[in-house]
């Protein structure tokens, strides 16, 4: 009986000691992944709250190098080589830095991502971009900081840092078209109806060479005789390069085959397209 009591007491002192306690950082961390074009970017940072405190030009000193959030360094990964400020960076990883100021911030992207805070000694060397831009002041205050990639599109989007009543954002550009062009190149050795139809959307998506979209459309809907948003994207080719006629008899087939597949979001783009082209 006594090593039964013994052995309990053991099993209870065990489970004592494997115990953790879990309670919410400070500084919760925040994990973004967003595609731009062709382009994988990813964000990771820790978000500190203002907690009545002034944030910039008290907690956070004008014009000193901040780490950009908490606890260990925000960082930012490019899938690609991209452009920030006009200077091609690397893929990669970098720690974001920054310098805010009343009327603008020094945003930095530093190559070593492995300081806990800013870097003991500061190596010039590993500084892949450096981009000054306008502070934006905001009415309402935001009580966390808070960093997003906005003002996305094929070729580009805007790094922003939002905290307090500020706003700042960093343009960054990432290589679409040259990914898509080579894609498309490659491609179109051996390409198949939905190849076409997707090399001659992003041609006039781009306003890249519209003959050639044409021909490529074209391909498309031989290949696809009853793919009436090939036939949609086949008329507003021939509208963009001015051949109404050749539009609206695209857009009459399309019509067509949306009706006999029941597909009403094409009834109405090809009937608002024939309004627009004077054959309805």
């Amino acid at each position: 009986m006594k090593k039964l009591v013994v052995f309990a007491m053991a099993a209870m002192l065990s489970l004592t000691l494997g115990a953790q306690i879990k309670t919410p950082q400070p500084s919760s961390t925040q994990k973004l992944s967003q595609q731009v074009g062709l382009t994988d970017v990813a964000l990771e940072y820790s978000r500190p709250s203002m907690r009545g405190r002034t944030i910039f030009g008290d907690l956070v000193p004008y014009d000193a190098l901040w780490r950009t959030g908490a606890n260990k360094n925000t960082t930012i990964t490019f899938g690609d080589d991209v452009t920030i400020g006009g200077k091609e960076v690397k893929a990669g990883s970098y720690a974001i830095f920054t310098k805010p100021g009343e009327a603008v911030w020094e945003v930095i992207f530093y190559s070593d991502t492995e300081n806990w805070g800013t870097p003991r000694e500061w190596d010039a060397s590993k500084v892949a971009a450096t981009v000054k831009t306008e502070v934006f002041p905001m009415e309402m205050p935001v009580e966390t900081f808070t960093m997003t990639i906005d003002d996305v599109h094929n070729n580009g989007a805007t790094l922003g840092m939002i905290w307090e009543k500020v706003y700042v954002g960093v343009k960054f550009e990432v290589p679409t078209k040259a990914k898509a062009l080579k894609s498309i190149e490659t491609v179109m050795n051996g390409p198949n109806g939905n190849d076409y139809y997707s090399a001659a959307s992003y041609y006039l998506d781009e306003g890249q060479d519209l003959n050639q979209a044409k021909e490529w459309i074209d391909k498309a809907v031989a290949a696809n005789p009853k793919a009436f948003w090939v036939m949609r994207k086949q008329s507003l080719i021939h509208a963009k390069l001015g051949d109404t006629k050749a539009a609206i008899d695209a857009a009459k087939k399309s019509l067509a085959a949306a009706e006999a597949a029941g597909n009403q979001d094409y009834v109405k783009l090809n009937k608002d397209s024939l309004k627009e082209w004077g054959a309805l």
